[in-house]
């Protein structure tokens, strides 16, 4: 049975509980503080004494069972500077006022499990550990600044407008995790501007409705595989990993701090950059505009990884640091736009690109066509013909005809490496006459060098003919290009006797025309199935 609302004040109050009383009834802040910066900060080992101390079951006690307010005012828990001594334990229950506070202490964990608020916004606050798994509320959730010790718990937790814990610091629980937030789902943003934790920040299957903001934030995890861990997250618009400017105005006095703290810095700005020491699972992501990696830092242990496996947005800006260990896996990602820096991706053996889709590149700075080559030359060990060929489509998709067949060459070569002796020798010879037909005035080059050196050894030569009676007039150079050409019957070869080296020489000219017959009509076909 829940507890009806009442006037009467509990007789056992103490006097700063019987402030915080009344200004609950008026909607007032209830400020506790000294009025000392070194006696204020909640965080500083200062002990705060019963005169700034409030029993955190008289607190659950307004919040669930409050006084009506004074006639023309509303309700609400606003502290500042007061410590809370005690479990505050709001577990199932309906929280209807608004609760805001300020650089308060907490002594043990706050119990919000499947509680229900409208706004809740806890700021500068010292918490031992924040459990709300399954919580809802119908407005905000803000801990920025705030410092917990053991973990923040939002399993399954539903956030009516936006989530904000930029620049929180969040240590790990019993089982390792930071914030365990599987599930959650917040209606518009979430903002973790300089967050900082110090173990596994888990979001798997999590939903964002508007963007998810990690600007400056540093995820550390020396305990465990990942630092952060977000399997099959769904960020309706951006999600931002990336730096952030630090010229920005620090927070004031005002009871709501802003949304965002400054945005991605441009060059020559200071700022800081968003680190992660452990791994990153993003695997079966959907971000319905961009993920942006611009100047992110990642430090990997050689068994760890950034995973994007299978991820999808219109918009892949990987433009970070390059990782010196670990690996970074797009297999299966599925891409509009990849905008990325010839320095940001790791070398070989360090990148997996295996089914990787991507329709447009937008290189940020000197991106040549031999470092791309490298990018996928590093991606694939082992040879694999997809990944070329993605990139020569999208090379031509662009108009770069030229650039594609480049890498379509690359791709032969690649392959010829791993050819048996008979065919790799027939590869190199393709590639030495037509350059495996992506170069085919080679050929007619080859053909009209032949056809010289042809008629120039014919020319000291007046064979007689087969037919006395019948045969045309003798002409080297058209002798040496009957014999040159396959197929076409120039009325030359079969008309005249020849006898020793000079037999040998023409069937020299007959070899290397169908071998050059052979490499190009080789060549042609794989334009046409280009085409």
């Amino acid at each position: 049975m829940t507890e009806a609302r009442t006037d009467e004040e509990p007789a056992d109050l103490t006097a700063s509980e019987r402030r915080m009383w009344e200004a609950y009834r008026t909607g007032s802040v209830c400020d506790l503080s000294a009025r000392a910066a070194d006696r204020d900060d909640p965080h500083a080992e200062h002990v705060w004494g019963p005169e700034r101390s409030v029993r955190a079951r008289v607190v659950a006690r307004l919040l669930l069972h409050g006084p009506p307010p004074v006639p023309g005012r509303v309700a609400s828990l606003k502290l500042r500077g007061v410590r809370i001594s005690g479990r505050l334990e709001l577990s199932g229950g309906a929280v209807a006022p608004y609760v805001e506070l300020q650089s308060c202490r907490f002594d043990s964990e706050i119990q919000l499990s499947e509680a229900r608020f409208g706004t809740l916004r806890l700021i500068n606050c010292a918490i031992p550990r924040l459990e709300a798994a399954r919580l809802h509320t119908e407005g905000d959730l803000h801990l920025p600044r705030c410092r917990v010790a053991r973990g923040i718990r939002l399993t399954d937790a539903q956030i009516g407008t936006d989530l904000l814990v930029s620049q929180a610091v969040v240590q790990r629980d019993s089982k390792g995790r930071a914030i365990a937030a599987d599930g959650m789902s917040v209606a518009q943003d979430l903002q973790g501007e300089l967050l900082e934790t110090y173990g596994e920040v888990s979001l798997r299957g999590a939903k964002v409705g508007v963007s998810m903001n990690l600007r400056g934030a540093r995820l550390r995890n020396p305990y465990g595989r990942f630092a952060l861990n977000a399997p099959q997250l769904t960020v309706e618009r951006t999600l931002y990993l990336t730096s952030i400017a630090l010229d920005y105005a620090a927070y004031g006095g005002s009871s709501t701090p802003p949304y965002g703290l400054g945005p991605t810095p441009t060059r020559g700005r200071r700022a800081q950059h968003f680190e992660c020491r452990g791994g990153l699972r993003l695997d079966d992501g959907r971000f319905g505009d961009a993920i942006d990696f611009y100047g992110a830092r990642f430090t990997l242990t050689p068994e760890q990884e950034i995973s994007l496996r299978r991820i999808q947005t219109p918009e892949f800006r990987f433009v970070g640091e390059r990782p010196e260990q670990g690996r970074v896996v797009v297999s299966g990602a599925k891409v509009v736009k990849l905008v990325d820096t010839s320095t940001s991706w790791p070398g070989p053996g360090g990148l997996s690109i295996e089914g990787f889709v991507y329709e447009n590149l937008a290189p940020r700075g000197h991106f040549p066509l031999s470092r791309r080559l490298e990018w996928v030359a590093a991606a694939t060990p082992e040879y694999s013909p997809e990944p070329y060929e993605r990139l020569a489509a999208v090379l031509r998709a662009s108009g770069e005809d030229q650039d594609a067949r480049e890498v379509l060459l690359a791709k032969q070569r690649r392959r010829r490496a791993t050819l048996p002796p008979g065919p790799k020798a027939w590869g190199y010879l393709q590639d030495w006459t037509v350059v495996y037909g992506y170069r085919p005035g080679r050929a007619a080059l080859w053909m009209a060098v032949l056809w010289a050196a042809g008629a120039l050894l014919f020319s000291q030569l007046h064979p007689p003919a087969i037919k006395e009676d019948e045969h045309p007039q003798w002409s080297a150079a058209l002798y040496a290009l009957d014999l040159l050409l396959p197929v076409i019957d120039l009325g030359q070869q079969g008309q005249w006797k020849l006898e020793g080296g000079w037999q040998w020489g023409a069937a020299g000219l007959v070899v290397m025309g169908w071998i050059l017959a052979t490499t190009v009509a080789a060549g042609a076909s794989r334009l046409l199935r280009r085409g």
